[in-house]
């Protein structure tokens, strides 16, 4: 079953206007080649196909030649390439066929920052970007009543959103899919970094932040657990969020002394390599975690919402010194939106709704548990 993605439409649109170079960043395996496809099956423009990961693709591409280029580029009006972070020198190389030859192009990448620093300076003011996700809950339909919500709701919790995995029936085929993806593409990704010195501490990290999802999180105490400098955990914890792996959370502060506003906490873009990592795909009914992760789907969720949409907002979360906390506060066309995540339902933390909005007079509070969670994720 083909899945129609809500970004098709905005790379669509930009693909049927005035030539750019679009970048589509994402993790491996989210279905940016997927997705290619589609946009290629469904345009008039004549086009080549490069794949970065290609050593003959990396040796046309990485001299900014222009004879060599039109070679490439021929008579086509779009120019495509996968991973296009493997190209040495690959920003001159697009803003030199861009300039000469005023063509579309559409470059894909799983690391963000590999990417965009060979790219962005280059195409200043000639690129628009893109990020796509594994699926997001919006984008795989309802299938009753073989699936009822709820059961979908746990599948996703346990096996997470990867294309591959909505593709699979078994719960086996699921967990060793999962496996997999972990240990040949993120270390394979991690191993390819040249600041990377210890990789195997990068899956130690990976681990501990896994137990931790909700929790604020202390790089020192990060640090002192593995054994490396605080600089260093930083450093893997920048690289681990520009390769889709995390997402980090900063705490919100404008009005309060007593905020707390320099801590952090990690959520996983996908739950499924989250559960991987710890080895732990038991039903939601026997664990002690199926809260947090519950809290992480949510935040994530919403995220993917917003950029799939192509819209913008600032995501924090909320605590004060004397241990009230809102587990995210969404800033967006200044207004504030306070959410509070229960599993299993219960009462909101009253004493910390209420103090955020006295604070800010200019905010809205929500409790969102699972019944609640189609609404919570429309915009």
């Amino acid at each position: 079953m083909e899945i129609e993605r809500t970004l098709f439409y905005h790379i669509q649109k930009e693909l049927n206007s005035e030539p750019k170079a679009l970048i589509l960043y994402g993790p491996r395996q989210a279905g940016k080649t997927t997705l290619i496809g589609q946009l290629l099956a469904k345009s008039d423009l004549p086009h080549v196909q490069l794949n970065g990961d290609d050593l003959r693709t990396q040796e046309l591409l990485k001299r900014a030649d222009l004879e060599n280029l039109k070679a490439v580029v021929g008579a086509n009006k779009l120019l495509v390439i996968d991973e296009a972070q493997r190209i040495e020198n690959i920003g001159l190389t697009l803003k030199l066929i861009f300039d000469h030859y005023k063509i579309h192009i559409l470059a894909s990448g799983s690391a963000s920052f590999d990417l965009a620093s060979k790219i962005n300076e280059p195409l200043t003011g000639r690129s628009a970007t893109f990020t796509l996700y594994p699926f997001s809950y919006n984008e795989l339909p309802i299938q009753p009543p073989a699936f009822s919500n709820n059961e979908r709701l746990e599948d996703f919790l346990r096996f997470g959103m990867y294309p591959k995995v909505a593709g699979y029936d078994s719960h086996q085929d699921k967990e060793n899919y999962l496996y997999d993806l972990i240990n040949n593409y993120l270390y394979r990704d991690i191993l390819s970094f040249e600041q990377v010195k210890k990789p195997k501490k990068v899956i130690d990290l990976l681990s501990l932040l896994a137990l931790q999802i909700g929790s604020e999180v202390s790089t020192t105490e990060l640090a002192s657990h593995l054994s490396l400098s605080k600089i260093s955990v930083e450093r893997y914890l920048d690289l681990l969020e520009k390769m889709f792996v995390i997402v980090n959370l900063r705490g919100f502060s404008r009005n309060l002394r007593k905020e707390i506003s320099k801590s952090s906490k990690y959520y996983f873009v996908d739950l499924g390599f989250r559960n991987a990592l710890i080895r732990n795909f038991n039903p939601l009914n026997i664990r002690a975690d199926a809260g947090a992760m519950f809290e992480n789907f949510a935040v994530i969720e919403r995220m993917k919402t917003f950029h799939h949409q192509r819209r913008y907002a600032n995501f924090y979360f909320w605590r004060t010194y004397d241990q009230k906390e809102i587990d995210l506060i969404e800033e967006r066309q200044g207004e504030l939106r306070a959410y509070e995540f229960k599993w299993k339902g219960g009462e909101a933390n009253a004493r910390a709704a209420r103090e955020f909005t006295e604070a800010y007079p200019n905010s809205r509070f929500e409790v969102v548990n699972p019944s609640g969670l189609d609404k919570f994720l429309i915009l």
